[in-house]
């Protein structure tokens, strides 16, 4: 595991050998919420130990429609994440939208997240780089692995080599990904950790209704595939009620379904990478 990655999971028991997992709800929505994901996956994932990051948007700027759910209010939502990493010792993220976002953003959290459709903005890689935080890119669905070197360099040269690299799957026509595994490969050749998204890889976008759909119920094989082909991490979007979540209720996973696939999962990758 990365020299970076040891120092932000040293409050957790982890196995070594094991992946690392990104997870909780897409948006913040409550302190409940927050809150419950957090505590409910930081202890599945002390069991079977996996090294965890929590995960929630501050706020959702990257919305189909006008009047699609965006957020509580920045700082509100950035304190509710920070009150979740405090109280169960877990590192926590966030994506930003914006070069002024980030060293907002960065007083709370531990990682930065850049969204795909934004992982060529140079202005912005270079704002996250400059806090210092470990920053995670998101390939874009209209980009091969092997062009994500260039986003690393841009974070390198600004100071920073605390880079991890996110596949999402590539557009597919015009309301659906495909997920290419050989990206996984080609990007672990960046010399950086590489993460498998399993929820937005099965978004099916730019609905005519406004509101992006999914196909959850092949979460599991997209995951199970990722850890085949050696992806170091996997990022899961997961809700205790995916039909009532304020934002990408279509592919998220339930949360009651997350522990019985991260024990599958660990199975899996113990057969790849055994223990040393």
């Amino acid at each position: 595991m990365e020299k970076h990655l040891k120092s932000l999971f040293s409050n957790q028991k982890y196995n070594d050998s094991n992946f690392f997992l990104i997870a909780g709800p897409c948006v913040v929505e409550s302190e409940e919420i927050v809150m419950g994901i957090a505590e409910k996956v930081s202890g599945i994932c002390t069991r079977l130990e996996i090294p965890y990051i929590f995960k929630a948007s501050y706020r959702k700027a990257n919305r189909t429609s006008a009047g699609s759910f965006m957020g509580i209010g920045d700082k509100t939502a950035l304190e509710l994440i920070k009150k979740a990493g405090e109280k169960f010792s877990i590192p926590t993220t966030t994506d930003i939208h914006t070069a002024g976002e980030a060293a907002m953003a960065a007083e709370y959290v531990d990682v930065l997240q850049i969204p795909a459709f934004l992982c060529r903005q140079t202005d912005l890689l270079i704002a996250a780089a400059k806090t210092g935080k470990i920053v995670n890119v998101k390939k874009g669905q209209f980009l091969s692995g092997p062009s994500m070197k260039f986003a690393v360099e841009k974070i390198n040269n600004a100071g920073n080599d605390k880079v991890g690299l996110i596949e999402r799957g590539n557009t597919f026509g015009y309301t659906d990904l495909v997920v290419d595994y050989r990206n996984i490969t080609w990007m672990k050749e960046i010399n950086v950790p590489v993460i498998m998204d399993c929820t937005h890889a099965l978004q099916q976008p730019n609905q005519t209704g406004g509101v992006t759909g999914g196909n959850p119920e092949l979460i599991e094989t997209i995951a199970k595939a990722a850890i085949a082909t050696g992806a170091d991490g996997l990022f899961i979007e997961t809700h205790p009620n995916p039909a009532v979540a304020k934002s990408d209720g279509a592919n998220m996973l339930r949360l009651e379904l997350l522990e019985n696939l991260l024990e599958k999962l660990v199975r899996i990758r113990k057969a790849i990478v055994p223990n040393p």
